[in-house]
């Protein structure tokens, strides 16, 4: 997921001695710094990994590959169901899952992101860490994604593909007739 992007505001006008609130025209900067949030989400119980980066790169991508293994110990192979982001299958990450066999890539098809589960996680993970919140920097970013992940872990459950089926309805009233 990404961009996250640093917002700051100016500290709020103060007010003048009369009373009367002081207007001021708002101010509104987005720094040049950019901070990416790598995820991933195991769909067996609804756990998932996050990890924030300065960059969208191999480098961090293959970094937080690593970080994704080690949250599956175990010999069962790491299904990592991927976009085709250049990251993702550049010459760099294909030389570094050959040396890391268990981890093995499915790439969903161009313009079929509704297919990835870890999609409509996404948008949870943006209602509970990123949503109505400014940013000084990426240090804020991290930390906001690290409280996030940790919260939404707690309380995790088994991702169902599709939506759960309606609760049977029940009669408000029943009737009873007598002859």
């Amino acid at each position: 997921m990404g961009p996250v992007t640093p917002r700051t505001f100016p500290p709020a006008p103060a007010w003048s001695p009369d009373g009367h609130r002081i207007k001021a025209s708002l101010e509104y900067f987005r720094g040049p710094d950019k901070t990416w949030v790598y995820g991933a989400l195991r769909v067996a119980d609804g756990t998932a990994v996050t990890m924030t980066a300065s960059s969208r790169n191999s480098f961090f991508y293959q970094r937080f590959l690593q970080q994704v293994e080690e949250a599956n110990p175990g010999e069962n192979d790491i299904w990592v169901i991927a976009d085709n982001l250049s990251s993702h299958d550049s010459l760099a990450t294909r030389t570094w899952l050959a040396d890391h066999p268990r981890i093995r890539h499915a790439f969903i098809p161009v313009g079929a992101c509704w297919l990835n589960l870890q999609e409509a996680w996404w948008r949870i993970f943006r209602h509970h860490a990123l949503a109505g919140v400014s940013f000084a920097d990426g240090r804020d970013i991290d930390h906001a994604t690290r409280i996030a992940t940790a919260q939404l872990n707690q309380r995790a459950k088994p991702w169902v593909w599709g939506r759960p089926p309606p609760a049977p309805r029940h009669l408000r009233r029943q009737f009873t007739y007598s002859i």
